[in-house]
């Protein structure tokens, strides 16, 4: 479930719509909406502190923090986020706990179910002993500093200007206090919409539904990733594996899905998946740039390391910004690192120390596996022999209306998603399919490895506290989920990439067959996960022959050891990045920045060649005829790029809603870069079986038919939606970013409200497989932006003062704060900011200092910062 899913199924009464449009009224005029905005200056008592704390902030509210021991660091830290984000922080710690509905109501029962079911939260608290004792110190000051918060405010109302619209129709909730679980239970969300493969399993599986669509066009859908065309991560002399696999290939349809109870199963565990809010995006455009240049390459000298993570975008911005200080750097107290991190999260989650600098990219591996059960009364089938289920009742309580118990059912794999949500569909099937014995009806469970207690908690302040290459990767060692593509620098001119994480061993890698491509028959343990990949398998390079390394979700290795995924981004972005790299002599940091700018659609060109060759009427010509000495430039402002930019994208629109008009309007194409593939594969193929319109019996279209009804149709469309003459279209105005608030955001919510914690309209360039990738869903009604890049960081390793930053929205979580959306338009042109590092930097850039202290201590004098 996307956030504005989730905001719509907030329901409202009609008296409660009539009193949030009053109390909306009351908020502006009285200016109730100040009264939750946090204290910046001056001084406040903060309890357990052991010495003064100094926050200074910017002008853009970024907090820099300056202690003497690590836990006054994070307690401090801890006070800030609450300041400034609490009520997302409460959001995020009831969403990963399967609580919603406490919040919000009703409209949150479905993603709690859910999430109970897979029990992110029972992870999480079996995770907290596992960690570092540092980590839990640092996990419990910071949790100390938000509960110092929450005291000192005393009522939900005075928090944040959300609570008091909430309570308008769930009145009387009360703020719990803050634990080092609710931190690490956000790791959950982080890792599940970042994990790999997990739709597209399920996906395959309901395509292949009674032989309607073959085994071998459903994998046309799923072409090899171009390894000649768009060059993997590492080359074959930057990565060696220790033992080569032979290639791998689907094979053929488990014949249970083929039964009506296993696609029920199916069924249900889709609908189960995408009841989940998505909090950090979901889908095929779901990534990241970051590439790092050696300084031989660089006009510093010295490396330059770029990252821009493409999620969702909503307001507050998923990223918070932070700057960590002890004051002296020693054992007690060893963090000097800035970057962007997580409100609820202690430390810093992406940036640079006073060392070295590193970035991620979502390396997307296939994580999670769906077996199908054999289920009988409370029995599932293992080896022949019928097994206890594991089972456990969870109650789930709903703001305003009776509490609600599920019973949560698990096998040796995992929680059994298609209990979760029922379907109109269920229907037991009684039939004996091969290799498996009756049974009295399929389930479908799930293993996933965020499901397994971890470490990555404890990765967290390793790369914070990291000095050098070799603490780098011990750190990564300790990154088990979301895995990420890794990138590198430091200031003695070293760069380097790490893929970590804890990756399945399955039988299928080993046997030739794509692992992950079906759901497995569970009933069969040779189908379970073996281990996990040795970390020291895993790809890495360090200051590769060619001076750059270029992540951008593309292939890691073109060699198939260790297995990882077979669905990678298809690699037009990292391409482009390579090619705009290669092309300079030198790359200064603000080449870095107008990389991540860059709006060129390297795929569009070898479809316009096609589109060119097909005759239209004179009308549909006229449009046509912007995509002629096009080179694929997306501005989304006026001019020739623009007008041909709105045209393309319309065109690729009802190209693929043409071609693939079998597929369910949930599996439509969303126009991301595998399609880009898929179409160009079947362009080769004129009369392939994907070309024709199921809808005409008796006529069987080719890519001709098909290309030409495209064309007209989006002529026609564009017409009615800017007008009837081409050169006047502007894809800004089609393709623009609406920043949704997660809870008050919603089309359920009275537009005075909206207003208040919304922003929209912001015109875009950009777009699909392009380095500046403000997405878009070609599946859904319109052109809006869905994903892009969620902050902007360029880090200048010769000196860090000279490092830029930008956040997508601003870095207070309070509406109307002047940080609530201060950063949305420097975002929108591409610009950073100044990175402010060292204490002299910070302090010329310094807006205001507030001065946490110990309870009963004298006032601190001026001045004691660095």
């Amino acid at each position: 479930m996307s956030r504005p899913k989730l905001a719509r199924r907030i329901g409202l009464s009609i008296i409660a719509l009539v009193l949030f449009a009053l109390v909306a009224a009351s908020i502006l005029a009285i200016g109730v909406v100040r009264q939750s905005f946090p204290q910046t200056g001056g001084e406040l008592d903060l309890e357990g502190l052991a010495g003064p704390v100094q926050v200074q902030r910017d002008a853009r509210g970024i907090p820099t923090i300056y202690a003497d021991n690590a836990g006054d660091l994070f307690r401090a830290q801890g006070y800030v986020n609450a300041q400034d984000r609490f009520f997302e922080m409460d959001y995020r710690r009831h969403l990963t706990a399967g609580r919603l509905s406490e919040l919000v109501g009703s409209g949150g029962l479905e993603a709690d179910k859910v999430i109970r079911t897979m029990g992110w939260r029972r992870v999480a608290e079996q995770e907290l002993p596992k960690l570092a004792p540092e980590t839990r110190q640092y996990l419990q000051a910071y949790a100390d500093g938000v509960n110092a918060w929450i005291t000192s405010k005393g009522s939900p109302e005075a928090m944040s200007l959300e609570y008091r619209v909430l309570d308008l129709q769930h009145p009387g909730y009360r703020v719990e206090l803050w634990t080092p679980v609710d931190s690490l239970a956000w790791l959950k969300a982080m890792a599940w919409d970042l994990r790999g493969d997990y739709d597209d399993e399920l996906a395959r599986a309901r395509l292949s539904r009674g032989g309607r669509i073959s085994t071998k066009q459903i994998n046309l859908l799923y072409p090899p990733y171009p390894f000649e065309r768009n060059l993997p991560i590492l080359s074959a002399d930057d990565w060696k594996p220790a033992a080569q696999q032979t290639a791998q290939a689907a094979g053929p349809i488990p014949a249970a899905l083929r039964t009506a109870s296993g696609q029920a199963a199916v069924d249900r565990a889709s609908a189960a998946v995408e009841a989940v809010p998505t909090t950090l995006g979901k889908g095929e455009d779901i990534g990241s740039n970051s590439w790092v240049v050696s300084g031989s390459r660089t006009t510093t000298g010295k490396p330059l390391l770029a990252n821009d993570p493409h999620l969702s975008l909503g307001i507050p911005s998923i990223w918070s910004q932070v700057n960590l200080q002890c004051r002296t750097v020693s054992a007690a107290c060893p963090f000097q690192v800035s970057g962007f991190s997580f409100a609820g999260l202690p430390g810093v989650v992406i940036g640079h120390n006073q060392k070295i600098a590193w970035g991620f990219t979502n390396l997307g591996p296939d994580v999670t596996d769906f077996y199908l059960e054999q289920v009988t009364g409370n029995t599932y089938l293992r080896d022949g022999a019928n097994v206890p289920l594991q089972a456990r009742t969870e109650t789930i309580k709903v703001a305003g209306e009776p509490d609600v118990q599920i019973r949560v059912r698990s096998t040796v794999h995992g929680p059994i998603l298609s209990d979760v949500i029922p379907s109109v569909n269920e229907a037991g099937d009684r039939v004996v399919v091969r290799g498996a014995p009756q049974a009295n009806s399929y389930a479908v469970s799930m293993a996933w490895t965020a499901l397994t207690p971890s470490t990555t908690a404890d990765a967290i302040f390793a790369l914070d506290k990291a000095q050098n290459w070799d603490q780098f990767r011990a750190a990564a060692a300790l990154f088990a989920v979301p895995s990420q593509n890794l990138v590198y620098a430091d200031t003695s001119g070293h760069i380097g990439y790490q893929a970590p994480g804890l990756i399945p061993v399955r039988r299928s890698s080993t046997s030739g067959a794509v692992p992950g491509f079906w759901p497995a028959p569970g009933w069969d343990s040779q189908w379970d996960w073996k281990g996990w990949v040795p970390f020291d398998q895993l790809p890495w390079a360090y200051d590769p022959p060619e001076g750059f390394i270029v992540t951008a979700n593309q292939a890691v290795t073109a060699s198939p050891t260790p297995f990882l995924t077979s669905e990678w981004d298809y690699g037009f972005r990292a391409q482009r990045i390579r090619a705009l790299l290669m092309s300079a002599k030198k790359v200064s940091p603000e080449m870095m920045t107008q990389i991540q700018g860059d709006v060129r659609n390297t795929f569009a060109p070898s479809l316009i060649e096609r589109l060119l060759q097909v005759q239209v009427d004179d009308f549909t010509a006229q449009a046509q005829g912007l995509l002629r000495d096009w080179d694929g430039t997306q501005t989304g402002d006026k001019g020739r790029d623009g007008a041909s930019a709105a045209y393309y994208n319309a065109v690729w629109k009802y190209l693929l809603q043409y071609t693939f008009d079998e597929l369910p309007p949930d599996l439509a194409p969303d126009g991301g870069s595998r399609w880009m593939i898929v179409i160009e594969q079947l362009l080769k193929d004129p009369k392939n079986d994907w070309w024709d319109d199921k809808t005409t019996p008796g006529v069987t279209e080719g890519s001709g038919e098909i290309l030409k009804r495209a064309l007209v149709e989006a002529r026609l469309d564009l017409a009615r939606e800017l007008g009837k003459v081409p050169a006047t279209w502007r894809w800004g105005r089609l393709h623009q970013l609406n920043l949704q608030h997660p809870v008050l955001g919603g089309d359920t919510v009275p537009d005075v409200v909206r207003s208040i914690f919304n922003r929209g309209g912001i015109e875009l360039g950009g777009g699909n497989a392009i380095v500046n990738a403000n997405s878009w869903d070609a599946a859904a009604p319109g052109y809006d932006v869905t994903t892009g890049p969620s902050m902007r960081m360029v880090v200048d390793l010769g000196d860090f003062n000279r490092s830029v930053w930008v956040n997508s929205t601003g870095e207070s979580g309070h509406a109307y704060n002047p940080n609530y959306a201060d950063q949305i338009d420097a975002w929108t042109r591409g610009e950073s900011f100044p990175w402010p590092f060292t204490p002299d930097a910070v302090k010329a850039a310094s807006q205001a200092e507030l001065t946490l202290r110990p309870p009963g201590s004298q006032p601190t004098p001026a001045a004691t910062t660095p």
